[in-house]
């Protein structure tokens, strides 16, 4: 996983968010059913960001959280604008534009199939430098996808920001390199496990088997019907 890099901020940070996510019943540990996430692993683990949108104050400490980030790891002053991601980006983009008092933008999966076919909706011109926003990232194939939408459509995007980064599954960051795109995040399971275990939020015997599948995420997947390499 990749926390042990992060420094003091970013530790204490993804703790703080793993508290967050665990309180508002965001996290769901399931090794004995596993869930199929979008990109088709299977998973012990699930965490749904978007239930964030309903509680303000827990929104409105990820939000600080996020802006901090930003700042410190792309530059104040190395950014114009904000895009998120349909949909489940565009609540968290919302936030941290009106928190950092940039403008916003919010990308389409597709082109939509009437009017001016717009994949970005909002106000954004040529060489504008976008940092996108997501929820979360698992291996990091979708935001490959909006970065490329948003360089179609003039800008210069070569960072992203998710609340939550798997952390789990192979080669999500070096995908991501290889298209000039940094990710940046703010929690990942490594956190979450720490916090779970600490607060005790699950059963030993249900955290015991997500830590086996964190062990190796592409075995577990493959053997309980998800896709490998």
């Amino acid at each position: 996983m990749p926390s042990p890099n992060r420094n003091v901020r970013q530790q204490a940070a993804g703790l703080t968010v793993a508290k967050i996510l665990l309180d508002i019943k965001a996290v769901n540990f399931r090794p004995q059913e596993p869930y199929k996430l979008t990109a088709g692993w299977a998973s012990a683990v699930y965490i749904d960001c978007r239930k964030l949108i309903s509680f303000p104050k827990e929104r409105q400490t990820v939000t600080a959280l996020a802006k901090a980030e930003i700042l410190e790891s792309v530059g104040a002053g190395k950014f114009d604008t904000v895009a998120g991601g349909e949909t489940a980006g565009i609540p968290y983009a919302a936030w941290i534009s009106d928190a950092l008092n940039v403008p916003m933008q919010y990308v389409r999966k597709k082109p939509k199939g009437f009017g001016r076919m717009a994949q970005i909706e909002g106000e954004l011109t040529e060489g504008q430098r976008v940092v996108l926003v997501e929820d979360l990232a698992s291996d990091g194939g979708s935001k490959v996808l909006f970065v490329k939408a948003l360089r179609d459509a003039g800008a210069v995007c070569e960072d992203c920001l998710v609340v939550f980064f798997y952390g789990a599954f192979p080669g999500a960051l070096e995908s991501l390199a290889q298209d000039n795109i940094n990710l940046h995040y703010l929690c990942t399971w490594a956190d979450v496990i720490k916090v779970a275990e600490d607060g005790k939020y699950f059963p030993q015997d249900a955290i015991a088997g997500v830590k086996e599948f964190l062990k190796d995420p592409v075995a577990w997947s493959v053997a309980h019907g998800g896709k490998g390499t």
